[in-house]
């Protein structure tokens, strides 16, 4: 008998669903004896609070192209894992004494950094804990490649694709804005990939003079239009040498809806130029997983579900330079993969006459 617990912990992505098919799949062609799944609802709530439900390799026949998640997911800050809920439940405690109360060999976590912060904490407790890499950002320290990024980028790309034409038509600038809090890992290949002339990330904080230069530059070249993709967390050279308390004071302070808009106006006022914005928002977390996401998301499963199999527990499924691995959960729990300024990638944009503002 095998008895194994599955959650997907934070937000959602295209391929969590495929993920998990993986798992269960391997796990039962690979098991001689009977498997039990459960399947715990809304992320860590679910296995706080020990709401699950029972899940076959029926469950999973039609999911490998279906977004978002079957379990559904929730947000458990870290930070407040000590912190007894509304109901007096203490997270933590709770958590243990139904994963013991179900008697599993293993817990599935298919979550990000936050999320791997508190599957290590489990490891701690004493949990067998499997961590697999989910986050539309690709920002997981540990592995190349996050499950949810390149549906995530295909769906920024398109959308700055389908903007090009109206871009084109009135002669406009348009201020794109992709999901990118910390990181700027979505923009930096959408921006490429939709062929942008300005991309502002996080990691390389920009002079908006040296933004409306590029700009026009474009246009002194003869282009009627110029797209430049935004980070939602792209910054100032200025913001960037503020306090971490300072900074968020700042966002909070924002009279805009976000940079994108602030951006926007600093263009208009220093240009000739009729600008607009456009955000595409969570449409970049829905709808089916492409093909590399599916293909890498079957791989994590399978690797996870061998894993357990061995008995071996207490990593996060990884693949670096191509290569499927194992990474110790204490290694990468929490950890944020930045993009290096002097990095390949953006070497090769600059090459192209990309500017990042800088």
């Amino acid at each position: 008998m095998l008895r194994v617990g599955m959650l997907t912990s934070g937000g959602d992505c295209q391929a969590l669903n495929a993920t998990m098919r993986a798992i269960v799949k391997t796990l039962a062609y690979n098991t001689e004896g009977k498997l039990e799944v459960y399947g715990f609802l809304d992320g860590y709530q679910g296995l706080i609070r020990n709401r699950y439900t029972r899940l076959t390799q029926e469950d999973f026949a039609a999911t490998l192209t279906h977004g978002g998640t079957i379990l559904g997911t929730s947000r458990t800050p870290f930070k407040e894992l000590d912190e007894p809920t509304s109901d007096g439940i203490q997270k933590v405690p709770a958590m243990v004494a139904n994963y013991r109360k179900l008697k599993l060999d293993c817990l599935f976590m298919l979550g990000g950094n936050g999320s791997t912060k508190t599957a290590n904490r489990l490891r701690e407790e004493g949990l067998n804990v499997i961590a697999l890499p989910k986050t539309i950002d690709n920002d997981t320290w540990g592995t190349d490649m996050t499950f949810g990024f390149t549906s995530a980028v295909e769906v920024a790309t398109r959308c700055i694709d389908d903007i090009r034409t109206t871009a084109t038509s009135h002669g406009r600038v348009f201020v794109i804005e992709i999901m990118g809090h910390k990181v700027g890992w979505i923009p930096l290949y959408a921006g490429i990939a939709g062929g942008a002339d300005v991309i502002l990330i996080p990691e390389i904080p920009y002079d908006i003079d040296k933004v409306v230069d590029a700009i026009n530059e474009v246009h002194g070249d003869g282009e009627r239009y110029s797209i430049i993709v935004v980070a939602e967390g792209a910054r100032t050279k200025e913001e960037a040498s503020l306090s971490k308390k300072a900074y968020k004071a700042k966002v909070a302070a924002r009279v805009k809806p976000s940079v994108a808009y602030e951006i926007a106006e600093e263009i208009a006022r220093r240009t000739d130029r009729e600008v607009r914005v456009a955000v595409p928002g969570h449409t970049q977390r829905g709808g089916a997983p492409d093909a590399q996401d599916r293909i890498f998301a079957t791989q994590c499963g399978v690797e996870a579900a061998m894993g357990c199999l061995e008995g071996k527990f207490g990593f996060m499924v990884s693949q670096k330079k191509g290569k499927m691995c194992r990474v110790p959960l204490e290694d990468v729990a929490g950890k944020l993969k930045y993009i290096d300024p002097d990095g390949e990638v953006v070497r090769e944009a600059r090459a192209l006459g990309i500017s990042f503002g800088d």
